[in-house]
């Protein structure tokens, strides 16, 4: 896509100010959210942030493709086990804010919990926003002395999670992250395209993508193919021949006179999390001795002021690595969307000090890191700024280049599926992009949302959409942490739609299944969530299961957690009996279903009542023993002793 130039910006800027005829119309009205202001007013001085030190970190991390502002409700259930247990992030709703000796009420409440949400959503409107963070980031800058005293941090996620991100294939948020300004950024889902345009879009970035994790394949360097992929980006793809490095394992940058080196972690199980033929020539993993040697290098040869990691292994891997590994003052993660106010403090084996952050996503929040060095000695300040969009008016130029990309047409090039026969949907064609996401649906019958460790009411919308369109006695569906709320009462747009399924391997599927084959792999998946080491978790949550009920204690080894599965019908799952099962976003093969985003379309037009509204009759959540003492839970249905 190309950069807009100065013409069209000042007529697209024009426009956002008048907004005349209805094809011009900005994002900002079309979707509702111009006039209908908060309730709430800003407190004064809450987006006030002078600097502490000489340079100062902004962080943003699994933005989720989503330029423009959403809501969205943190969990309910974010269970801690082993150690984990009762520590951050694993502490929800009122205990989190009295952990963090934050008010019970108020902007903080309504960003950082699940408690009241939809009146606090009523309240306080809508978060996060490209427009409206750019205009966010450029106050932070200006407090920290000028954009010299700053670096701006993306922990990755960034590229996927929108319709318009899958259609430009992640070309919209690179365009976006330059005009926010955007430094340094590390990968998950941004692998989940193919390695050219992964590679195009790294040269498309402005800053620096790093990733010592990342690394060329041994085949991959025989070949002449992957030389001649090489060659074709500028180099980009093979950083050091000699290491393996398919991209900068660190940068050295120099922020209000100080060298601040920032080392790169990539989500290290994307082989095993994602479908390895979208990178068949690299490879991921931990690499905590890699790392721990890294550091030791950089802090040995190049002696910088300090040294900081920023990574996507998640909150939890985290913490276990700044205790393993000394030399690093602190880290700025991503992967798991815990928007934690304050960082945790741990010490490492030599008994340094590290902070761990983590910055939720969406575009929710900023994390904010000031440092203090001076004889030697480093200290940091943090604060975690929550993105209330009515508070923060919309930067012209983001709100321009959003108008720009969301008229840009749907064409038959657009490749939506890896199976040829599902390349794109001719009944979007000649659409723009707002068209086809603005579609209104149905009404919602109660508030949407993702996020939580088990089945949450937008899972159970898309569970219900594959039951019924395999006619199949269960429907699977992963526990990703993306997607966005809709509240009750608002309409179900197809924009909703896309931040739920919007994927580069959304085909849905049907297969059979013996219980004792679905019941080894719910306890293989809950294995991955609740295993004491976090080196051994995904950093997921658990799969949804669609008409099946079962109870889990987490507490316990791999297959003794799950018990008493049976259908909605009561019937009890048999070892030997083979049930009809539906499925999408598989990582081994690619099925010939159609696309989940139709389905889930199709199953809420169908449904919907002659008042418009999708009703849900149940969900589909586990019955959980013993986590009664367990502070990651709180106001669960299906909760017990």
């Amino acid at each position: 896509m190309p950069t807009m130039d100065k013409r069209t910006f000042l007529k697209l800027a024009a426009m956002g100010v008048a907004g005349t005829a209805a094809g011009a119309v900005p994002w900002l009205m079309r979707s509702g959210y111009a006039g209908n202001k908060a309730q709430a007013e800003m407190p004064k001085g809450f987006y006030s942030l002078p600097k502490k030190g000489q340079a100062r970190i902004l962080h943003t991390t699994d933005l989720h493709g989503q330029l423009l502002p959403v809501y969205f409700r943190e969990p309910n259930v974010n269970l801690g086990v082993g150690s984990a247990k009762g520590r951050p992030p694993h502490i929800v709703g009122k205990k989190l804010l009295e952990t963090m000796k934050l008010p019970l009420d108020g902007p903080e409440a309504y960003a950082y919990t699940y408690l009241d949400f939809y009146e606090a959503a009523r309240k306080y409107g809508k978060t996060g926003g490209y427009a409206h963070l750019k205009t966010l980031l450029d106050r932070l800058r200006k407090d920290a002395g000028g954009v010299e005293n700053t670096l701006t941090l993306d922990g990755g996620d960034l590229w996927q999670g929108s319709g318009t991100s899958l259609w430009t294939r992640g070309v919209d948020m690179v365009e976006a992250s330059n005009i926010l300004g955007v430094n340094v950024m590390v990968g998950h889902w941004e692998f989940t395209y193919e390695e050219q345009e992964v590679l195009s879009n790294v040269a498309l970035f402005k800053g620096d993508f790093i990733g010592q994790n990342v690394r060329v394949k041994d085949d991959a360097l025989m070949s002449d193919e992957y030389a001649e992929l090489v060659e074709k980006n500028d180099g980009r793809g093979l950083y050091d021949e000699d290491t393996g490095y398919a991209f900068q394992p660190y940068v050295m940058k120099k922020i209000g006179g100080k060298r601040i080196a920032v080392v790169g972690q990539a989500f290290p199980r994307t082989a095993n999390a994602n479908p390895p033929e979208f990178f068949p020539d690299w490879s991921f993993g931990l690499r905590e001795d890699d790392m721990a040697q890294l550091v030791k290098k950089i802090r040995t040869e190049e002696k910088p002021d300090a040294l900081i990691m920023l990574s996507h292994n998640g909150m939890d891997v985290d913490v276990k690595m700044g205790e393993n590994i000394p030399g690093i003052d602190a880290v700025f993660g991503g992967h798991t969307h815990d928007g934690m106010p304050q960082p945790l403090e741990v010490k490492n084996k030599e008994g340094g000090r590290c902070l761990v952050t983590n910055a939720g996503s969406n575009g929710k929040f900023v994390g904010v890191m000031d440092f203090d060095i001076s004889d030697g000695k480093v200290n940091m300040h943090y604060k975690m700024l929550p993105v209330i969009t009515n508070w923060l008016p919309a930067d012209k130029e983001m709100e321009a280049y959003i108008t720009q990309m969301r008229s840009k047409k749907y064409d038959k090039k657009i490749r939506e599926a890896r199976n040829e026969k599902l390349l794109y949907n001719k009944s979007r064609l000649g659409k723009t992009y707002d068209e086809i996401l603005t579609e209104k649906l149905a009404i919602a019958d109660r508030t949407l949302y993702r996020r939580g460790n088990f089945m949450g009411t937008w899972d159970q919308v898309l569970c219900n959409a594959l039951r019924e369109e395999y006619k199949a006695d269960i429907a699977m569906s992963a526990g990703v942490r993306w997607g966005t709320t809709t509240l009750k009462g608002d309409w179900i747009t197809m924009e909703d739609v896309m931040t739920q399924c919007s994927m580069t391997y959304a085909e849905t599927y049907v297969m059979d299944m013996k219980g004792k084959d679905l019941l080894e792999t719910l306890e293989q998946i809950a294995d991955n969530l609740f295993d004491p080491d976090p080196y051994l978790q995904s950093g997921g949550d658990m799969v949804r299961v669609g008409g099946l009920n079962y109870t889990l204690d987490p507490n316990k080894p791999l297959y003794k957690r799950i018990t008493d599965a049976h259908l909605d019908n009561g019937d009890k799952i048999e070892a030997d009996k083979t049930y009809k099962v539906a499925g999408w976003a598989t990582v081994n093969r690619t099925p010939d279903g159609r696309l989940m985003w139709d389905v889930v379309r199709d199953y809420i037009l169908n449904n919907k009542g002659k008042d418009n509204v999708l009703k849900l009759d149940r969900i589909n959540r586990p019955r959980l023993v013993g986590v009664n003492d367990n502070p990651g839970i709180a106001d669960y249905e299906g909760e017990s002793s």
